[in-house]
């Protein structure tokens, strides 16, 4: 099962998220959005990611 982080929503292999440094994670997910180019997607916009990478729809 993989984890993502509580803060940003970000699938995380380590101990820290290397997107916002937090270290609170879940492994309680629904539904994955994969970003490539954040300034071209419509979605990314509207969630305000601006990174590319995985990221999960819905955490508990």
């Amino acid at each position: 099962m993989r984890k993502v982080c509580r803060k940003c929503k970000l699938f995380v292999t380590g101990d820290k998220c290397p997107l916002c440094q937090s270290d609170e994670f879940t492994d309680n997910w629904q539904g994955r959005l994969n970003i490539l180019d954040s300034s071209k997607s419509e979605i990314a916009k509207k969630l305000k990611i601006n990174i590319k990478g995985e990221y999960a729809i819905k955490i508990r």
